[in-house]
């Protein structure tokens, strides 16, 4: 037997080494020919790249990728498809002026940093002066994504069980009530939105801890619609849209039709609500001042302001590039508006739009902001160590988008989780950096600790120049 292996062995490795010197011949004789045909194929390539004119010739797309960029390219083909509006997901990817040029100075010498051990208190009361006033244990608070018309069920109920374990809010967002979000939440904030179910049912309205009318966001506001095939399924049903029917929303919430409507529109939302915070949402626009007069003539409790660079799903490109004011100017503005007013410490102060950074973050609540709500970065969250299902097929946020065959792979425990993990990592460095300047509280957090690199965000925000 022994003998019988020891052949057999020695017959497998001389076929192995007979394999292995055909393979040398092949190569040795292949080589050369392939990098012949290679070269002429190179040669011909060069020949022509470098004599056929401008007009024929194929390297004509790098001046023009240069003179209108390569996203201009792509939706000039998507335009030319089918004639019809184009929409981007997520957002703008224009470089707004932000929060980069302005840096903390902490006070070395004639103020200690805090010990490591220190506690900081990060806890946020929005809508103080309402008989139910929402009380956050961080400022991030988890934004408006709309189920159905932008988000699936799977990934709604991710953001909400992470928004509970955290101690924060989530948003319904516009879409129609889904009630397993309801369900995962702690604390719930409903929009009142612009479509035909925007006013909500009263037992929706009871389960919320704040109400959100929402009149515009960071690029979008107006007549938008949505065709039935784009939201056919549960999100239809719970809408109560017809099967063929296309979803179109308002200029406003509906009963809101001219603006001697307002008044008696946020009586009757007042009473409705049971004491919770009434909040607008406004897209930051030039008129920003106009309409938070109303806003403090209407009574709401809390004002969201969504910059430019805020993200909406779906929405066009001429909203998402040419329409708003940047954030960083909002805040400054709506800050100095509501002190001008006498009424910033009554009105709650929530600003939105690219925020993806915790020193973004802690800037904008130096600056005056009462909490920050953020979208782009629990929506990438979700889909972390999950992307493997969709790649390099898709983008990743297949797995969390409702019109997407791939949505019923996102593990909503691990999503979930993952949310924690990036939101509880920013606001532990945001913790950090309030030691560092020896603030125990947000209340201690001001202008003041900031410096600003360039003229223009010291012009805009007041703070001292570097120089």
């Amino acid at each position: 037997m022994q003998i019988t292996i020891t052949s057999s062995f020695w017959m497998f490795l001389l076929i192995v080494m007979l394999a292995l010197q055909l393979l040398l011949i092949l190569i040795l004789v292949i080589k050369p020919i392939l990098r012949y045909l290679v070269g002429l194929q190179i040669k011909d390539f060069l020949g022509k790249l470098l004599s056929d004119k401008y007009t024929q010739n194929l390297m004509e797309i790098w001046p023009a990728g240069k003179r209108i960029s390569v996203l201009n390219i792509l939706e000039i083909g998507l335009r030319s498809q089918n004639g019809k509006i184009v929409t981007r997901p997520i957002g703008s990817p224009k470089k707004f002026p932000g929060f980069d040029n302005l840096m903390f100075s902490p006070r070395l010498m004639t103020r200690l940093s805090l010990p490591e051990n220190a506690q900081i208190n990060m806890q946020v009361t929005i809508g103080p002066r309402a008989k139910k006033p929402m009380t956050l244990n961080i400022p991030i608070m988890i934004g408006a994504m709309a189920y159905g018309i932008a988000l699936s069920e799977e990934a709604k109920k991710a953001l909400a069980r992470a928004a509970k374990t955290l101690q924060t809010s989530t948003c319904s967002g516009e879409g129609p009530f889904l009630p397993e979000e309801r369900m995962e939440a702690g604390n719930y904030v409903l929009q009142i939105s612009r479509w035909a179910w925007g006013a909500r049912t009263q037992e929706q309205i009871d389960s919320a801890n704040m109400l959100e009318v929402q009149m515009g966001q960071g690029s979008d506001m107006g007549a938008v619609s949505i065709e039935a095939a784009e939201f056919e399924g549960r999100a239809q049903e719970l809408s109560g849209l017809a099967p063929d029917e296309m979803a179109i929303a308002f200029p406003a919430p509906p009963g809101i039709q001219k603006q001697s409507d307002w008044p008696g529109f946020m009586k009757s939302l007042r009473k409705r609500s049971n004491g919770v915070p009434i909040a607008l949402k406004l897209m930051a626009t030039g008129h920003l001042e106009e309409d938070l007069d109303a806003a403090i003539r209407l009574g709401f409790d809390a004002v969201i302001i969504d910059g430019a660079q805020g993200g909406s799903h779906a929405t066009t490109p001429v909203k998402q590039d040419d329409f708003g004011i940047p954030t960083l100017f909002a805040l400054i503005r709506a800050v100095r508006f509501l002190k001008k007013h006498g009424v910033r410490e009554q009105m709650s102060l929530i600003i939105a739009g690219g925020f993806y950074t915790p020193g973004e973050c802690l800037k904008a609540l130096a600056l005056g902001a009462d909490a920050i709500y953020m979208a782009t970065v629990p929506l990438f969250s979700l889909t972390h160590n999950q992307v493997s299902k969709v790649i390099p097929w898709e983008p990743p946020t297949t797995l969390v988008f409702y019109d997407s065959p791939s949505k019923s792979k996102l593990d909503i425990d691990q999503a979930a989780t993952s949310v924690v993990n990036t939101i509880t990592s920013m606001v532990l460095e945001m913790e950090e950096g309030m030691r560092a300047l020896g603030k125990a509280s947000l209340k201690e957090l001001n202008a003041d600790d900031l410096v600003a690199l360039d003229a223009l965000s010291a012009e805009v925000t007041g703070v001292k120049r570097m120089y």
